[in-house]
């Protein structure tokens, strides 16, 4: 019964997904941007279901059933440092778009001023393609963690299934397919959540219950903030707090989550957008906090037990097979709507930001869709790696390279092609090593990385204007 539940909603998924096809142009800006036709409502239940990926039903529950309350904090951060961007980032980023003609993230950031920055496409290219790519295999990853404890399978299973479907309805309708299946899939992810949090605390006889047996599962479990840092002392809940605000400012660069943006129909009607995205977003994650920790007591941590498997192996010690399908297919549908997403989003980079341009044609998108695939799914498949660990690497990653640039942009700032190269590279590698070198218990790495990129915009203004003025002063001793 589990497996008819599950295959009926993945089987409403797939129908939705080719039923785009009716609105289809087979043209490469409708199969990469839906002809900028997406009404406000759809664009924000696709961002919301995108940004809101297998990371929230396995990574984000596993951090928070280890973690307990401070978990909290993460939700605050990224809601916060998203919430800000969106103020200024968004509309732009739409009005560009149709200024410019852009079909992808990196064609945009190369061309925002009118430029033609061929170089900064094609690394911006590499970048999306490397980490959005990785990005989507450890979506891969989740649905196959799930699959592994309800049905037995293995472990690669989860991921070849998942990757056929998201294959199917995007070779059938491309982003709108997508955008279609992603709305979809926000309603069986908020409805499978809520009934995982509604039957948890009523197992554990009702909310007063459900927080008090809270207090006992450690003395530090419901603490707001972490212990205090040994090189930070008592200011360590602010770098802790500020870390996952710059998480949340990375969001503009991710590819995946921001073309949502840009198919927006009518830039004006963006406001709508922002209202219903975060209404979804905010809801959604709460709720998923509290299902973390109500996992806590229902599934006591053992030895060898991977937390990001709780909330699955929750649904079947507590639900009757039908809704531990609906609990299977919302976790999968998470994962769907962002790999879906993000394989798109390198399809775009691999035909528009690193093909010759004689290799962009309708056809040749779709065959990349089938190239890009195929690479998550390898990736996928190579090892068990951590789902939280995955994803924030390649959003901090994401996030440094291109969310400076962009903040310089929405500021109306013009950035030289080298100044924009070493910007988009700068951030990266100032953000991989300070993983490398574990500071990341002082700070998420993306602070650094997103700093770092602002950095040296800032350096690179002032050594422009230094020399500008040397040139200047040069050329009027010349002419006296």
């Amino acid at each position: 019964m589990v497996l008819v539940s599950f295959g009926f909603f993945l089987l409403v998924f797939v129908v939705i997904g080719v039923l785009s096809m009716r609105k289809r142009r087979q043209t490469t800006e409708d199969y990469l941007l839906a002809s900028q036709s997406v009404k406000p409502w759809l664009v924000a239940l696709s961002a919301f279901a995108t940004a809101n990926s297998g990371y929230m039903f396995v990574g984000l529950i596993g951090f928070a059933y280890m973690a307990g309350l401070q978990a909290i904090w993460l939700m605050v951060g990224l809601v916060t440092g998203d919430f800000l961007m969106s103020f200024f980032v968004h509309k732009r980023l739409r009005v560009q778009t149709e200024k410019q003609h852009a079909l992808s993230f990196a064609g945009i950031l190369s061309t925002w001023h009118g430029t033609d920055f061929k170089k900064l496409r094609v690394l911006g290219g590499l970048i999306t393609l490397a980490f959005v790519g990785a990005y989507a295999a450890a979506q891969l990853n989740a649905g196959s963690k799930a699959m592994h404890v309800v049905f037995g399978w293995d472990y690669s299973m989860g991921a070849i299934v998942g990757s056929i479907i998201v294959l199917l309805y995007c070779f059938a309708g491309g982003i709108r397919a997508s955008i279609w299946t992603d709305a979809a899939q926000s309603f069986v992810m908020i409805a499978a959540m809520s009934l995982m949090l509604f039957i948890g605390i009523s197992e554990l006889g009702g909310l007063s219950a459900f927080v008090g047996s809270l207090n006992d599962v450690s003395p530090n479990y419901m603490n707001w903030f972490p212990e205090n840092h040994p090189l930070l002392g008592a200011t360590a809940p602010i770098f802790f707090v500020v870390g996952w605000i710059f998480g949340g400012i990375a969001i503009i660069g991710q590819p995946h989550v921001m073309i949502r943006f840009m198919t927006l129909e009518k830039p004006s009607e963006m406001i709508k957008a922002r209202g219903y995205y975060y209404s979804w977003y905010v809801t959604f994650y709460s709720m998923a906090i509290f299902t973390a920790l109500a996992a806590r007591l229902l599934v006591p941590e053992t030895n060898g037990f991977d937390t990001e498997l709780a909330l699955p192996t929750l649904a079947g010690q507590l639900l009757p097979e039908v809704l531990v399908g609906l609990v299977l297919a919302g976790l999968f549908a998470a994962t769907m709507s962002t790999a879906d997403s993000q394989i798109l989003a390198c399809t775009a980079a691999l035909t528009n930001d690193l093909l010759p341009k004689r290799f962009s044609g309708y056809l040749v998108t779709k065959l990349a869709t089938v190239f890009v695939t195929a690479m998550a799914l390898t990736i996928a498949l190579s090892g068990n790696k951590s789902v939280f660990a995955l994803v924030l690497i390649a959003w901090s990653a994401l996030g440094s390279a291109f969310a400076p640039l962009l903040i310089v942009y929405a500021l109306k700032q013009k950035v030289p092609e080298k100044l924009a190269i070493a910007m988009m590279l700068g951030g990266p590698i100032v953000m991989l090593l300070w993983r490398h070198f574990e500071l990341k218990g002082i700070i998420y790495e993306c602070a650094p990385g997103v700093l770092a990129g602002l950095l040296i915009f800032v350096i690179g203004k002032v050594f422009l204007q230094m020399t500008g003025s040397e040139q200047g002063r040069a050329s009027a001793g010349v002419a006296e």
